[in-house]
């Protein structure tokens, strides 16, 4: 697998290495720089010492990865006469290790390694876009871009982690700063890690603020909002043949009409479509395409390409992964691919900026339960509601209940309502030996301290900020760059541009959610430029119908069924739960269950095509 690895030490061995699979980075006493792979998605800065993006003198090693900018204009300036590395090697020596993080934009790592101090920095950009992955084993300070590399290390031997397992049932992806491995840590997006004397500190050098009191007139923040989004899209292509993913969205025709503008020509887009009742949303795609006019190229998934692509999906991801939409997201990457294009552009982001997530509805009408007063809701209401004789048989009643009990949850826990492995209840699902290495709250307490993060005075900017972690950083933008990686191109998110996200955070609250009314300024802003049809449709995307293909595709049931037995084997999943799963669940509602079947289906596919043993 690719990827970036080194470490920092002090005592017998080497004091600092950093490998990387193009070509040797630097000696330190003798210790050559061996080689591994760097991402086919990112930019390979393994050169020469002394190219832009590595710096090395005097026992000092600074390297770049990805896509950075720097923010300051006259370090802007000194960087591109001076080179990246260099200019932050300067900061650094001023002892402002915060500060390297920080004039950086776009999306990047960084790994300082300071011999002659015996310290060490690391930082990942604001978004998450390039993770970094590192473990403390002793006093050495080892760090990789993945999960698979940092195992590589002697001193880091995988060693699977029942928590991260877990969670990765209950989320469908192992939320950070964990990982599947014992010991291992991922840094949060926005956080620098800085080790001294066989110790680590993490902090955050950077928060989304939001500005909950704007008073700027729509006509003056619409003007900002293009602007912001042709200067994202024209810094994105660079200098690459670019493409677009194209699913008939809000975010992604935006971004391809926006491709097509400033690009001053037709602009590739890219769609998938499913032969599936209910799941199909290429007419929405094409309706963009014509209205751009763009250079539009359809693939239609079958369950056959569903069957081929499981175990690549399952070994490009370094974690257990569960979101089924890599699967046609790979397929409209490779599409591309074939067509010459090098770099696809997502629309990810865009939710989580502007309140387009029907949660964020749905939450703010529980929300409204909390303005009632609470001695008429304890006193009258609720009793009147929960004790009336026969209410059960009633259906407005029924829904009061319903509606009462969900309201009286607190958030962030509220939004785990129906979550899958809490419907199904743990107990049901994993064996007695595995859960007595998990902790079932522990999923539920991340999310409440992530959530606790934000200083966000409205609900739906502390939704937003939750989202950008959990939702975009730890299962969108993972998704749609290892999908990337395995079809050969590289990917940006244009939405995710620095001066965008600092818009974004502008906005008022009643400017994202209006109402009820998802995304009010984003909508608005874009009216005329978008076809009507795309801003008044249902959010969908490039979904999966793996649950109603599961009961019709032979070589679909023979993979998944395979799968589920030799996962029976590891002693994590109760025989019994999964044979209610594909005999009886299933039947009763394909695509709800079907989720879950994938979920496990994954896990073992993980389990093979990584070679571990839980």
């Amino acid at each position: 697998m690719s990827g970036i690895c080194g470490w920092m030490g002090f005592g017998g061995d080497a004091p600092a290495l950093i490998e990387s699979m193009a070509q040797p980075l630097a000696r330190f006493d003798g210790s050559t720089v061996q080689a591994l792979h760097a991402p086919r998605s990112a930019v390979a800065v393994a050169a020469a010492p002394g190219s832009a993006h590595v710096h090395q003198r005097d026992g000092l090693l600074v390297a770049v990865w990805g896509h950075p900018g720097v923010s300051d204009p006259v370090l802007a300036e000194r960087a591109a006469a001076q080179g990246l590395a260099s200019t932050l090697a300067a900061i650094w020596l001023q002892g402002k290790a915060e500060a390297v993080a920080q004039i950086l934009t776009g999306g990047f790592s960084v790994a300082i390694l300071d011999e002659r101090s015996g310290e060490a920095m690391l930082a990942a950009d604001r978004m998450g876009i390039q993770p970094l992955t590192w473990q403390l084993a002793g006093e050495t300070l080892v760090f990789a871009s993945s999960a698979d590399a940092l195992i590589r290390h002697p001193s880091t031997p995988p060693a699977l982690d029942h928590q991260g397992l877990y969670n990765y049932v209950y989320f469908h992806m192992v939320p950070s700063p964990g990982t599947v491995y014992q010991h291992q840590q991922r840094l949060m997006p926005g956080e620098y890690l800085h080790y001294r004397q066989g110790r680590v500190e993490n902090k955050p050098y950077w928060r989304m603020q939001f500005q909950e009191n704007g008073k700027r007139s729509f006509a003056e923040l619409k003007e900002d909002f293009l602007g912001h989004l042709r200067s994202s899209v024209k810094e994105a292509m660079g200098d690459a043949k670019v493409g677009a993913f194209l699913s008939g969205g809000t975010d992604s025709s935006t971004i391809a009409g926006m491709l097509t503008q400033v690009g001053g020509k037709p602009a590739d887009t890219y769609s998938i479509g499913f032969e599936a009742q209910g799941y199909d949303e290429m007419e929405y795609a094409r309706i963009a395409s014509r209205h751009f006019g763009t250079a539009h190229h359809e693939y239609y998934v079958t369950p056959d390409d569903v069957v081929a692509a499981i175990p690549q999906i399952a070994g490009v991801f370094d974690q257990p992964f569960g979101n089924a939409s890599a699967v046609p997201a790979f397929y409209c990457a490779r599409m591309a691919r074939a067509d010459g294009v090098t770099r696809m552009f997502g629309g990810d982001g865009g939710d989580e900026l502007f309140g387009g997530n029907e949660r964020y509805a749905k939450q703010h009408v529980f929300a409204l339960y909390e303005r009632v007063p609470r001695l008429f809701r304890k006193a009258l209401l609720e009793p009147a509601v929960f004790n009336f004789p026969g209410g059960e048989r009633v259906r407005l009643l029924r829904k009061a209940r319903s509606y009462i009990e969900q309201a009286s949850i607190a958030m962030p826990a509220r939004l785990e309502t129906y979550n899958l492995l809490g419907r199904y209840g743990p107990q049901q699902v994993f064996t007695d030996e595995f859960l007595a290495a998990a902790d079932i709250g522990q999923p539920l307490a991340s999310l409440d301290k992530t959530y606790g993060r934000s200083e966000a005075k409205s609900l739906i900017n502390r939704m937003l900020a939750l989202d950008l972690q959990i939702t975009l950083a730890d299962n969108d933008l993972p998704k749609v760059m290892k999908a990337c990686e395995l079809a050969g191109v590289e990917v940006a998110f244009p939405f995710l541009n620095d001066a965008m996200v600092a818009f974004s955070a502008e906005l008022t609250p009643q400017q994202k959610l209006n109402g009820t009314q998802l995304r009010w300024f984003f909508k608005e802003a874009l009216r005329g430029f978008l076809p009507d049809a795309i801003i008044t449709k249902q959010k969908h995307g490039f979904g999966l119908p793996f649950g109603v293909w599961l009961q019709q595709h032979k070589a679909l049931q023979e993979l998944a069924t395979d799968s589920l037995t030799d996962l029976k084997a590891r002693k994590v999943v109760r025989g019994e739960f999964i044979e209610q799963l594909v005999g009886q669940h299933l039947q009763e509602h394909a695509g709800y269950h079907g989720t879950m079947v994938w979920v496990l289906m994954m896990l073992e596919q993980w389990f093979r095509q990584h070679g571990r043993t839980a």
